[in-house]
């Protein structure tokens, strides 16, 4: 559905579970692992500078759980990471992104999670274009002259 550049990402983030779901049955493991995305997604969601989340699922409210110890790495390596973390080419991967997007939206019948993925997206362009200019030094005025 065009919500995500892999190129973006650079972490990944895991929670083992093996353990909390051994020896459930299949109802009660499936219970357990939509507790266990929910809770996940809440974090995620808290810890946003946006108060948002690339996730056209609805998530239904699920009671949370405690997580076990997560496990974090970085997936590219570092001469790439250096040259992919570049604002002028997130920037431009982000616009891509966006436009891919919205072809989607388009041109088929789509969740209101996808369209607020849209919007998220956005918000996630304005402000890393807004950080470049600000880096740069450049005045972004945006109020009409007469």
């Amino acid at each position: 559905m065009n919500v995500l550049d892999p190129f973006e990402v650079a972490h990944i983030e895991v929670w083992p579970l093996d353990a909390d779901v051994r020896g459930l049955g299949k109802k009660d493991k499936r219970a357990f692992l939509d507790r266990a995305e929910y809770t996940v997604f809440q974090k995620v969601l808290r810890e946003s500078s946006l108060g948002a989340v690339l996730n056209e699922k609805e998530m239904a409210p699920r009671s949370e759980i405690a997580l076990p110890p997560s496990r974090k790495q970085r997936i590219i390596p570092d001469s790439i990471y250096r040259q992919r973390k570049h604002p002028d080419i997130r920037i431009a991967r982000r616009a891509t992104t966006i436009a891919n997007l919205a072809r989607v939206i388009s041109e088929r019948d789509v969740s209101d999670g996808l369209r607020r993925t849209l919007l998220t997206q956005a918000r996630r362009l304005e402000r890393l274009a807004a950080q470049r200019v600000q880096e740069l030094g450049i005045t972004a005025d945006f109020k009409k002259k007469a």
